[in-house]
C-alpha cells in the first residue's frame, strides 16, 4: 500500500501546523516554506484538511491556519481519510462497486472489512503528537 502523495503532502502539512503549537496561526505560505511544497498545493491542501474539520483557517490581517483540535487528538488516519475518504485496500468492499471480475466467487471478499480495519486501526494509532516529535 502507498499513500497518493497528496495524502503524503498532507501529513506533512498537518506536522507543519501542529510545530506552530496548533495555536498559533500560520500563513500557507509559511506552511509551504518550512515543508517544500507549492503554496498553491498548500493552499488546496488547506482547503480539503478544513473541511474535514482538521484545520481552522481565516483569512485577512491576523488570518491563516491552525489546528482545529489539540494535536493528539489527530491521527494519521483522520489525515489520510480527509484526503482519500475510507481507508480500505481494495475498492471491492465499498458500497455500489462491482466491478471486480472474481467478485461472484471471492473467497476473501468477506474478510476485506477485518484487514480494512486494522490497517485503520493502526494509523489510527499514530497522533500528530508522535510526528512532531524528534525521533529518537
Amino acid at each position: 500500500m502507498r499513500l497518493s502523495s497528496m495524502a503524503d503532502y498532507a501529513v506533512v502539512t498537518m506536522v507543519a501546523a501542529a510545530r506552530h503549537c496548533g495555536c498559533a496561526r500560520v500563513s500557507a505560505a509559511q506552511i509551504a516554506d518550512e515543508t517544500g511544497l507549492p503554496v498553491p498545493t498548500v493552499q488546496k491542501l488547506v482547503s480539503r484538511l478544513t473541511a474535514a474539520g482538521l484545520l481552522r483557517s481565516s483569512r485577512g490581517v491576523g488570518g491563516g491556519i491552525k489546528l482545529a483540535r489539540p494535536p493528539a487528538a489527530i491521527t494519521v488516519a483522520d489525515i489520510v481519510e480527509a484526503m482519500e475518504g475510507p481507508i480500505a485496500l481494495t475498492a471491492c468492499v465499498e458500497q455500489g462497486r462491482h466491478d471486480c471480475t472474481l467478485e461472484d466467487v471471492c473467497l476473501l471478499r468477506p474478510h476485506w472489512p477485518q484487514v480494512n480495519a486494522a490497517l485503520r486501526g493502526a494509523l489510527a494509532q499514530v497522533a500528530l503528537t508522535q510526528l512532531v516529535e524528534e525521533p529518537q
